[in-house]
């Protein structure tokens, strides 16, 4: 079991704009319980045995809601990406031996057992990073994931950086994923910000393990709406009526 274990990484720094108001994206509330109560939930019903929140905007705010929680919260400030967010909890992790489970703090359908899923997957391919990723129906502006012949991840392209042909894969990056602590910090070492947002993107880790000769797989959800995140109002509401459709089907 000991190879299996795994600390949750949730990423819940961001202020989301585009919910139009001036609470943190986090603290936005989803069936009575802010969205990231939901990531915390999923992560030790999967069985982390630590689990660290990478806040920023309202962090006080965040920490407090959260006070008995037994998170670990690390701040981000600036936010310059999200590689940028998952290196803010270097001191807390990059000693750990066991794999690292990066969350969203916006993703508040994500099941514990697509969790243990992915980690299964992750630890049977012997990859090195894994991408929890979905086909949800288009048209849609995700990262697609590009896959050689043998079903190996070789990178994930942003939409506005996509070919058209790329724009035609189906499947795309959820933003979660399972990587070895040890090699998360040594990639995260070699991301740059030389792209058109001038920000650290996590996802650069998959070319940067290609490069080095690691694997790296994806995991697919087949649920497409169990791995969507959060970013408007109209969202949070869509979410809302799927989890009491849920509650109703129990």
């Amino acid at each position: 079991m000991s190879e299996k274990k795994f600390c949750a990484l949730i990423l819940a720094a961001g202020k989301g704009t585009r919910m139009k108001s001036e609470k943190a994206k986090v603290l936005h509330v989803l069936n009575g319980k802010p969205l990231l109560h939901y990531s915390l939930v999923a992560a030790k019903e999967a069985g982390a045995e630590k689990i660290v929140a990478v806040i920023g905007h309202q962090a006080e705010v965040v920490r407090k809601e959260f006070a008995g929680s037994g998170c670990v919260f690390v701040e981000q400030n600036p936010q310059l990406g999200t590689g940028h967010a998952v290196l803010q909890a270097k001191d807390v992790l990059s000693g750990y031996d066991g794999l690292t489970v990066i969350l969203c703090g916006d993703v508040p359908l994500l099941k514990s057992s697509t969790v243990k899923s992915l980690i299964d997957n992750h630890v049977t391919s012997k990859a090195v990073v894994s991408v929890l990723t979905t086909i949800p129906p288009p048209p849609h502006a995700y990262g697609r994931i590009v896959k050689d012949d043998k079903g190996n991840v070789l990178k994930i392209i942003e939409h506005r950086d996509a070919t058209e042909d790329e724009k035609k894969i189906g499947e795309i990056n959820t933003g979660i994923y399972c990587v070895d602590t040890k090699f998360l910090f040594h990639a995260l070492g070699k991301v740059t910000n030389n792209n058109q947002q001038g920000e650290y993107y996590l996802t650069d880790i998959v070319e940067i393990a290609v490069r080095e000769g690691q694997k790296v797989k994806s995991f697919i959800a087949s649920d497409y709406v169990e791995v969507m995140g959060i970013n408007t109002l109209e969202e949070l509401a869509r979410a809302e009526k799927h989890l009491l459709k849920q509650t109703e089907n129990l």
